[in-house]
């Protein structure tokens, strides 16, 4: 099924970091950062966590409870060695 999503239409992207597998959320936050590069995506990294005390907690509410908890954007910066 295609749902027709064109990378250059995406504005914003919501990486929630855990909990889950590390290499699950490192890899994720890999491919975000190359969109990230490439497109200039601002990407935001949050955790249910830091939504403590909201009674309504789902995915699509994700931007305004970013916002309202003002979540920061492009939280994580990995070290690269080299």
């Amino acid at each position: 099924m295609s749902k027709n999503l064109n990378l250059k239409k995406i504005s914003d992207i919501y990486i929630n970091r855990g909990p889950g597998s590390f290499a699950g959320i490192r890899n994720s936050l890999s491919v975000v950062k190359a969109i990230h590069l490439v497109n200039k995506v601002d990407y935001y990294c949050f955790s249910f966590r830091d939504f403590n005390g909201e009674k309504r907690v789902k995915y699509e509410f994700i931007p305004d409870l970013c916002k309202k908890f003002k979540v920061e954007k492009n939280l994580i910066n990995p070290i690269y060695s080299g």
